[in-house]
């Protein structure tokens, strides 16, 4: 884009931003996807002096894409303007927490990413607050003590007899995982299959940096464990390893999950094993 062209979008994302008009939000939405880092991040700039005047959900599935764009400052303006949105923003927390923890990611950044998450945590509290909640597994009304138990520990609903439960389930599901985890990699890593180990073995000599089989809350209602997370690259990898009809269903329906988020995903398979370092470095590659 030549500077002539971008000034002028200058001027006229500030005269949208500053107009308080509505109106103004598909033009903007169209600016973020615009070729120019400024322009990108002046937009998403400009769609949060929008809040109050324009959906809410509308503005969030705009912006929660930019906090994986490729310029910094794009990154921050768009967490700054998901703040604006309030408990609308939601679902941007789990994008913010991968950007905090990222480790790669600029400090400026990074304040920019804590204030917005703080902001819009304190907004979905205030919310959930003044509402009737009831348990997602029975239906009874549940107290605030009932409902602040069960939002800390899974990020649902549930009455106290429903939580003991749930508890218990995850506790024996994790369980049966851990003692599941008997093969090692070259890194001391104790995995599942030899398909995670050889995964393993090609991220740790690349010196690709992972996260294996942690819980990450991915979703609104819903928390998966991705085989592996890259936080230095925000990319996750699944090893899909069995061939049973509920194993399918169970892969389409996560899967499905990481296509809604905007997560980029990896999708490995036991035909990859024989050409893993290759399968894998080629599809990390596409996704830079």
């Amino acid at each position: 884009m030549d500077r002539h062209t971008e000034l002028k979008l200058v001027a006229r994302i500030m005269e949208l931003g500053e107009g308080a008009d509505g109106a103004a939000l598909p033009e903007l939405a169209q600016l973020c996807g615009s070729s120019s880092a400024r322009l990108r991040r002046l937009a998403a700039a400009g769609i949060g002096k929008l809040a109050g005047l324009v959906p809410p959900d509308a503005a969030v599935a705009v912006l929660q894409p930019l906090l994986a764009d490729t310029h910094p400052q794009a990154r921050q303006y768009a967490a700054k303007a998901l703040g604006a949105f309030g408990a609308a923003a939601e679902k941007a927390l789990p994008d913010l927490r991968d950007l905090y923890r990222n480790p790669a990611e600029k400090d400026y950044v990074k304040r920019s990413v804590y204030t917005a998450g703080i902001t819009i945590k304190k907004a979905v509290e205030i919310a959930a607050a003044s509402r009737v909640q009831h348990c997602r597994r029975c239906g009874v009304k549940v107290s605030a003590d009932e409902f602040a138990r069960s939002q800390k520990a899974f990020q649902r609903v549930f009455c106290d007899r429903c939580f003991d439960e749930v508890y218990l389930e995850r506790r024996n599901f994790d369980t049966t995982v851990e003692l599941n985890k008997t093969i090692q990699a070259k890194d001391g890593t104790l995995v599942q299959s030899d398909g995670e180990r050889l995964i393993c073995d090609v991220l740790n000599a690349a010196g690709i940096v992972y996260r294996y089989d942690e819980r990450f809350r991915i979703i609104e209602g819903f928390a998966i464990r991705p085989d592996f997370y890259l936080p230095e690259l925000d990319v996750y990898i699944e090893y899909w390893g069995m061939d049973t009809t509920d194993y399918k269903i169970g892969m389409l329906k996560k899967q499905k999950l990481y296509q809604q988020e905007g997560k980029r995903l990896i999708s490995l398979y036991p035909k990859d094993r024989p050409r893993m370092r290759e399968v894998l470095m080629q599809k990390l590659g596409m996704l830079k």
